[in-house]
């Protein structure tokens, strides 16, 4: 019998699915023009055009690619040997060939995109492009498809903007049906606690360099996702919440004979699913509610922040449009269901041994509180997800999720939450908007109210810090940090000072209209302030020694400046100079100019997007 759907979640929906209305039909109607009708993909192609594209295959392989009945997989990879997490796709394409010839179709690479790693840019240069880098994947993909031999399409990729990137490509093509295929996190190293505990030593002068780097590299030290949940394994949460991957397939480790029998199997799917006539469109199988599922899963694991943005990017990409009162509301009526660091002391591979996405989907569907009626890989419905894959007697078998957590400090059923709400709140005054994840935060931070002190970029907190400047209670406003003043970076590098001055006794927050990652931890910090300093936005407005009140519970973000006199404050032309060469930077100054805002995505396309 149906579980009855939570009546506040059924009333956002709604209000997502009216909003959408017009964007959505249009979508629709022209991926629909686009559908073959039970033709392959390629049969448009003139007969010049198809030798190219078949050009560098094997003679067999041409064999079968000219006949008309022949499916024909696109892959795209994201593969490189640098970023841990995706180093593991090297073999998948070879896998996918043997695969889907055992099920009377083939496979061809497509196309690759780039992928970055945050992890080795923080603080850089280079973290001024990672969030653009998402629309370059985009586009990478779009350009990949775009030759129009593919009757169905498999998506390698992980970490932090390469899955966003990924399904707005997809979604540009959205008359094909789709699959994302994972590669897992790496196995644990150090515990978290050791790792941040180094980290804070360093930043107090009690370590060495030599220090840290052995800390770093024994907690980042295979090939996998690193396994904290930040924005990398949160979009591994969200392909499955979304109906993207096989059930199940996020958490199980690179290098493994698990690892494969998945991969294969999802060509197997693919294959099967077209030659069934069952394979939707990922345009079509992604619907409002989708999306909103993917809200619900966000919430319910206290994930990144950074979706707060590629969400709103991906759904748009569909004609969804979605808002940051959507995901406040959401996260208001979803309870937290685990804690991984940041937000406890455990890892993925903790939370997915003590019973993982199965069991946190189980819970929330049978709680009115996930949309059933969704389409999926797997078919309609969720309940494929509320099982776990196993391998017996070498076939690869679906068992549904255990009954109990195996670990409660890690995973905790509906009716005994961590906490009654997601943890992801709305930011709002005549400061702007912007969003702050308070579930790793304690109960006396929530509220603050102490002087601004204002810096440009984080190397002048870093340096003030140094300088011994800080030690008191104060409002860290950090500006020009968006999408439109320099790509809006992550500032990750401020939570070690800022959390040592925290437990020095100091009340400090964070303001800011950059991005402080999926590691966001115990310093409260409103970020992706909305609009951002280059757009006019309030926090340009913010005068050092400005009396600030920052309230967590109620979302009050305000200047206690006098409203005509804030009003009639300028926004100060910063020198921006500095961002504009250097790594590349100059070739991302289109990018810049005309992103959209933080809470419509930062999405660099223009047209449809602005």
């Amino acid at each position: 019998m149906p579980i009855a759907i939570h009546p506040k979640l059924a009333e956002i929906t709604q209000a997502i699915i009216e909003r959408s209305r017009p964007t959505r039909t249009a979508y629709l109607n022209r991926i629909r023009a686009l559908k073959q009708n039970g033709k392959v993909e390629r049969d448009q192609l003139g007969c010049s055009n198809l030798a190219h594209g078949y050009a560098a295959m094997p003679n067999a392989i041409k064999i079968e690619m000219q006949k008309a009945h022949v499916p024909n997989i696109g892959m795209i990879s994201t593969y490189n040997d640098m970023v841990s997490a995706h180093q593991p796709f090297k073999h998948f394409p070879d896998w996918i060939k043997d695969e889907v010839q055992k099920h009377g179709a083939t496979a061809q690479v497509a196309g690759g995109a780039p992928a970055m790693c945050d992890g080795i840019t923080q603080g850089y240069e280079g973290m001024e492009m990672s969030l653009f880098s998402r629309d370059v994947i985009a586009m990478s993909t779009a350009i990949g498809l775009s030759h129009q031999m593919f009757d169905g399409t498999m998506f390698f990729g992980v970490c932090d903007k390469i899955v966003p990137g990924l399904v707005i490509g997809a979604l540009s093509c959205g008359h094909l049906p789709a699959i994302f295929v994972p590669a897992g996190p790496m196995v644990s190293g150090i515990g978290n606690k050791e790792k941040a505990r180094t980290r804070q030593l360093f930043a107090e002068g009690k370590v060495g360099r030599d220090a840290l780097l052995q800390s770093e590299m024994a907690s980042y030290h295979s090939p996998g996702t690193c396994t904290f949940y930040g924005t990398a394994n949160s979009n591994q949460m969200m392909m499955e919440l979304m109906g993207l991957h096989l059930p199940a397939a996020a958490f199980f480790n690179p290098n493994t004979p698990m690892r494969e029998a998945l991969t294969r199997q999802a060509a197997a799917q693919m294959v099967q699913s077209l030659q069934n006539q069952t394979a939707k469109p990922i345009g079509e199988m992604l619907s409002e509610k989708s999306f909103v599922n993917a809200i619900i899963g966000l919430m319910a694991t206290g994930g990144s922040t950074n979706h707060t943005m590629h969400l709103v990017a991906m759904a748009r990409a569909a004609g969804v449009i979605l808002n940051w009162d959507d995901f406040d509301a959401i996260s208001a009526i979803v309870p937290l269901l685990i804690r991984v660091y940041p937000n406890g002391q455990a890892d993925v591979n903790h939370f997915a041994a003590a019973g993982g996405l199965p069991f946190v989907i189980r819970e929330l569907r049978e709680n009115g509180l996930l949309h059933d009626d969704v389409d999926t890989v797997m078919g309609h419905g969720m309940a494929a997800y509320t099982q776990e894959p196993f391998l017996l007697d070498g076939k690869l078998v679906w068992q549904d999720a255990v009954a109990e957590s195996r670990d409660s400090e890690v995973l905790r059923p509906f009716s005994q939450p961590f906490s009654p709400d997601g943890g992801l709140k709305l930011m709002k005054g005549n400061i702007g908007r912007g969003v702050i994840k308070v579930s790793a935060m304690k109960a006396e931070t929530f509220v603050i109210e102490a002087p601004a002190i204002v810096f440009n970029d984080q190397k002048e907190v870093l340096d003030a810090f140094q300088r011994g400047e800080l030690e008191r209670d104060f409002v860290c406003v950090v500006r020009y940090q968006g999408a439109r003043a320099n790509g809006m970076p992550e500032l990750h590098k401020l939570t070690p000072p800022l959390a040592i001055l925290q437990d020095r006794g100091f009340k400090v927050a964070l303001v800011t209209d950059g991005r402080m990652s999926g590691a966001s931890g115990k310093v409260p910090a409103a970020i992706h302030m909305s609009p951002e300093a280059l757009m006019g936005g309030g926090i340009g407005k913010i005068r050092t020694g400005d009396l600030i009140r920052f309230n967590a519970h109620t979302g009050e973000l305000n200047v206690l400046v006098d409203e005509k006199t804030f009003a009639e404050r300028e926004v100060p032309a910063p020198d921006l100079s500095k961002n504009t060469h250097g790594i590349g930077r100059e070739l991302f100054a289109g990018f810049r100019a005309q992103t959209s805002s933080a809470e419509t995505g930062a999405m660099s396309f223009g047209g449809d997007f602005a």
